[in-house]
């Protein structure tokens, strides 16, 4: 008897398996590309964004901030543009990278686990077919002994 289902795999799972997951090497040659001058600006700019993104440059900013406060005090608009422009801008540049840096890793954890669920699902779904195989095969088995003509049985009664 002829199988009657024909598993075929997505092309996408083979192409997933090979490529794996995404990777910050990979954005960082779509943003610059892959030459010499994009692998340098990738690094500086990574580099210039990890030194920034902490919260001890929050505070040696907020420190320089503070030093041209004593200046600014005498007069409200003055104090306010110093608020607006020096001290917002210099303590607030680094605590906001800092938060970034935080949700990029909650981001990259969820997509780690995502592309691991899909994977399992994957393995998961793969084994229900093989499951489904047997099956097919083993309905096939009772289906030839049902229809297979009785041998030496009593004809009329």
């Amino acid at each position: 008897m002829a199988q009657l289902f024909d598993y075929i795999p997505h092309p996408h799972i083979e192409i997933r398996r090979a490529q794996g997951p995404p990777t910050v090497h990979e954005a960082a040659v779509k943003v610059h590309g892959n030459n010499a001058i994009g692998r340098l600006n990738a690094k500086v700019g990574l580099r210039i964004t990890v030194v920034v993104g902490t919260m001890w440059a929050g505070y040696v900013f907020a420190a320089i901030a503070l030093i041209s406060l004593p200046d600014n005090v005498h007069s409200t608009q003055l104090l306010i543009l110093w608020i607006s422009s020096s001290f917002l801008q210099l303590v607030l540049l680094p605590i906001i990278i800092v938060g970034q840096n935080i949700q990029a890793k909650a981001a990259d954890a969820r997509s780690e686990a995502t592309y691991n669920d899909a994977s399992a699902v994957l393995e998961e779904a793969k084994q229900i077919q093989a499951h489904l195989l047997a099956q097919d095969a083993a309905l096939e088995r009772i289906i030839a002994e049902i229809c297979k003509p009785a041998s030496g049985a009593a004809v009329g009664g």
